[in-house]
């Protein structure tokens, strides 16, 4: 049943690795409280929402169930447990692959050679979805924890785990074979939730704070003096959100510009916007960006 006592409730990993991440984005939306991994619920003061602190496994039927509102939780959780919620948002975080891998010295090079063996695994929901639509008949061996160590230890003859960096299934002499699915953090939400004129509120005002810092993420503010004949140049140089804003200055013939530059491609804009005529050259963060 949908929680009703007139407050949003929302979900996040209590210590893991989208943990950190999940809680400075909340924070960056402006809401105010005390995140403890020791205490389940995490009341903003200055928002009608309480923050859960739970088990990464158990947000999904958290969400489903009603107990929460919202969840902010991986895909590749959100995809093994098949729990009945809406996706609303991929926030950008959480990046991580849910590969095969086998023994370095395996002769398994493509997914038809992993017929007739043992792939261990703590997702065989969703690995199993996959190997069907591949049409290859596999042995799914459910493992609850230390899936690198299971070639090793002749419990299956492939893994399929999740792939940060790839350094922890080296180190067990494993290279990866393919990728069953990407996965990042998503926002999701209990269906009914967004239907409820109280809750519903509630949720498009926070997807309002939180779109906004998403917005603004990898963006930077520029702002710049040039004279005025050498505008047409800039224009052309300036990647803008929709186009720069200049000003008149108090010198004849000085005008100030200003643009949002996104932060991968800020040097070469700049060294441009230079030999163009700009100067004094100005650069600051972007909290949010409110379209």
């Amino acid at each position: 049943m949908l929680a009703t006592n007139g407050r949003l409730k929302l979900a996040l990993q209590r210590s893991g690795r989208l943990t950190d991440e999940s809680v400075q984005l909340l924070r960056s939306c402006g809401l105010a409280f005390e995140h403890s991994r020791q205490s389940l619920s995490s009341p903003c003061s200055n928002f009608d929402l309480d923050i859960l602190a739970i088990r990464d496994d158990d947000i999904p039927e958290f969400v489903q169930d009603g107990v929460a509102h919202l969840g902010i939780v991986g895909q590749n959780i959100l995809s093994e447990k098949q729990a009945r919620t809406r996706a609303l948002l991929p926030l950008g975080f959480g990046y991580c692959r849910l590969m095969v891998s086998v023994p370095e010295r395996s002769r398994i090079r493509s997914v038809r050679d992993l017929a007739g063996l043992r792939i261990g695994t703590t997702y065989p929901a969703t690995l199993r979805a996959f190997l069907k639509k591949q049409k290859v008949a596999a042995k799914i061996v459910k493992l609850s924890g230390s899936v690198e160590l299971s070639p090793a230890l002749n419990v299956a003859d492939a893994i399929c785990d999740i792939v940060s960096t790839g350094s922890t299934a080296r180190m067990n002499g494993l290279r990866p074979l393919l990728t069953v699915m990407e996965s990042q953090a998503v926002l999701v939400a209990h269906p009914q939730s967004l239907s409820d004129k109280r809750s519903g509120q509630l949720i498009e005002r926070l997807l309002i704070r939180v779109r906004a810092v998403l917005e603004a993420r990898g963006k930077r503010y520029l702002m710049m003096n040039a004279p005025a004949d050498a505008l047409p140049k800039l224009q052309k140089v300036i990647p803008s959100l929709k186009s720069p804003t200049v000003v008149p200055l108090a010198v004849s013939g000085m005008v100030a510009v200003h643009s949002v530059v996104a932060e991968d491609v800020f040097w070469d804009v700049m060294e441009r916007l230079k030999a163009a005529g700009a100067t004094d050259i100005v650069v600051v963060p972007i909290e949010t960006i409110v379209r």
